[in-house]
């Protein structure tokens, strides 16, 4: 901020100078003072990725160092819930960085207050609630690849498999993890695609043809990634944002992106409805921070992707997503049908599933 007041003053003209100057830097003071009087604590529930949590709220916790954040992280699927299985008493303020189909379930048991976030029209129309004031707003995307280790495949003499149709091929038997559903925000967003992808009948009839092949299914979303870099199913169903985190560190894997296209949701934020009013201001203003330019660019850099028009620098490391997204998905069909996905999923397939930690 400094830097650009200064750059500000020196472009203008002389007459100028003083007053423009004074100016801004009343301006910041305000800003500053502001901040710094802002004090409490917030408890947000969120299924970001662990890792990525500090480096997201780094600017936060400068902007705003009276406030105490509590993070409650978990999967998707767990996230979801326990939310849900809390309904209005719940201990979360704030929702930050889960399925937007997994709000839209929170929406329907009335648990979402409307909140326009501050900046709210720079994210694209397909990424935040048509209605107003907004009940979630997207961050950026997830979305599933095949993470296939590539030195294991050679060993056994196996292709790389390029489509989801591939992965029905009776030599990969036992050598491919996924994750489960009811658990994994990924899991469920992958099961979704497929159903929506090859309609109901011929998706079901995919799913009983792969889980002949699939030896476990994990509850983690990242988990089948290492997994496969570890060498221990050498296919996985998992986050492209961990394939590729994975390949970085020097595993020897491939990000695979099937032709027939990518899984995917919106990692969103929403404001939950409370009684008591008291943490609503904190909330807001998180929400505010959360879709701000510098946390949005970090959001890019970690997913490659972004919910708003930017001029990011593109990575070099991640494919190029955004051609291969599933065009028709419809998280509201999601949301409605969760839970009978999740039922006849369980009943089909839970057998197979991890022990519980």
């Amino acid at each position: 901020m400094k830097s650009h007041i200064t750059k500000t003053c020196v472009a203008l003209s002389a007459a100028f100078m003083l007053a423009a100057c004074s100016q801004e830097t009343d301006k910041a003071s305000t800003k500053e003072n502001s901040s710094n009087k802002l004090s409490g604590e917030l408890t947000i529930y969120t299924a970001i990725e662990e890792e990525l949590i500090p480096q997201y709220l780094e600017s936060f916790e400068k902007e705003y160092p009276n406030i105490d954040l509590n993070i409650v992280r978990d999967s998707t699927g767990i996230i979801t819930a326990k939310l849900l299985a809390e309904g209005k008493n719940t201990e979360a303020d704030v929702v930050w960085g889960t399925a937007a189909s997994s709000l839209l379930a929170l929406d329907k048991k009335d648990m979402l207050e409307g909140y326009t976030p501050k900046d709210s029209e720079k994210i694209l129309p397909q990424y935040k609630d048509s209605s107003q004031p907004e009940k979630w707003v997207g961050n950026t995307a997830f979305m599933t690849g095949v993470i296939v280790n590539t030195k294991e495949l050679e060993k056994k003499g196996l292709d790389i498999p390029k489509t989801y149709e591939d992965l029905l091929k009776p030599e990969y038997k036992g050598l491919i993890v996924m994750p489960h559903p009811a658990s994994s925000g990924t899991g469920f967003l992958t099961v979704s695609a497929w159903l929506q992808m090859m309609g109901e009948e011929k998706g079901w009839a995919y799913m009983d043809q792969l889980h002949k092949n699939v030896g476990t299914y994990t509850h983690s979303g990242s988990k089948p990634t290492k997994l496969a870099a570890a060498g221990e199913y050498p296919i996985g169903i998992s986050l492209v944002y961990t394939g590729v985190k994975q390949k970085e560190e020097g595993a020897p894997i491939e990000v695979i992106l099937p032709e027939e296209g990518l899984g995917w949701e919106v990692e969103a934020n929403a404001l939950i409805k409370k009684e008591n009013h008291e943490s609503d201001e904190l909330a807001k203003v998180f929400l505010d921070w959360a879709i701000t330019d510098d946390v949005m660019k970090k959001y890019y850099e970690a997913n490659g992707f972004s919910t708003m028009k930017n001029n990011f620098e593109k990575l070099a490391n991640f494919p190029d997503v955004a051609d291969k997204m599933y065009v028709n998905n419809d998280f509201t069909w999601a949301a409605e049908s969760r839970n009978s996905i999740l039922e006849k999923w369980e009943n089909k397939y839970g057998k197979k599933a991890e022990p519980k930690e």
